[in-house]
């Protein structure tokens, strides 16, 4: 039993690294079957480890992931709620653009609308509940909380709002000549926004 317990262990690691470097090459449409093939391992093993694409590209990110996190957590205790917000949001798009596939991962549907001045639903199943979106949303929802308590964002965004901002900015510039630069760029224009003169606009 030790010696299975061994194996699937080595497996297990097998398998991330092989996947990690598929995934640098093909970003999220990196196939299973070739992951299966290089690391030496059947199909089903590899499913038996990640059921599915979704599951293994979750963990190939997950060091990622858990930066993200633990930088939120630091950023809790900074003076400045907006400030804090925007250096966190600016790290996870800078992030979805120097991973290819970490965007994909990051795509996510909240179970439902849930005001981000209570407390989140539970997910109606633990895979949802787990995902890196929902991770992400626990993490960084009350860095929001707070700036929205001090007015410093607009009422009503949400954490899948600034989820989809930078998820959106990664996508649209990842075959850009230099796309850190570009999403830099449309990450200060959404914050500053395209018209920052108090005059109105031009009606049509």
């Amino acid at each position: 039993m030790t010696g299975q317990r061994s194996d699937a262990r080595r497996n297990y690691s097998r398998i991330l690294a092989v996947a990690e470097a598929e995934v640098a090459r093909h970003g999220a449409a990196a196939s299973l079957e070739q992951v299966a093939r290089t690391a030496g391992v059947g199909s089903a093993t590899v499913r038996r480890h990640f059921p599915t694409r979704q599951a293994l590209l979750e963990a190939v990110f997950q060091e990622r992931i858990q930066a993200l996190c633990e930088r939120a957590d630091q950023l809790s205790r900074a003076d400045d709620s907006r400030v804090a917000l925007l250096d966190w949001l600016h790290g996870l798009v800078r992030y979805a653009v120097s991973a290819r596939g970490f965007a994909d991962v990051l795509t996510y549907e909240p179970p439902t609308d849930v005001p981000t001045d209570v407390p989140a639903a539970e997910p109606a199943d633990a895979q949802a509940q787990h995902s890196c979106g929902a991770v992400l949303e626990s993490a960084a929802t009350p860095l929001l909380r707070r700036a929205l308590r001090d007015e410093a964002v607009r009422p009503g965004v949400t954490f899948h709002d600034l989820l989809t901002l930078a998820v959106g900015i990664a996508l649209a510039t990842e075959h850009h000549a230099e796309p850190a630069v570009q999403a830099d760029r449309l990450f200060t224009l959404t914050v500053e926004g395209l018209s920052p003169s108090p005059r109105p606009l031009p009606r049509p």
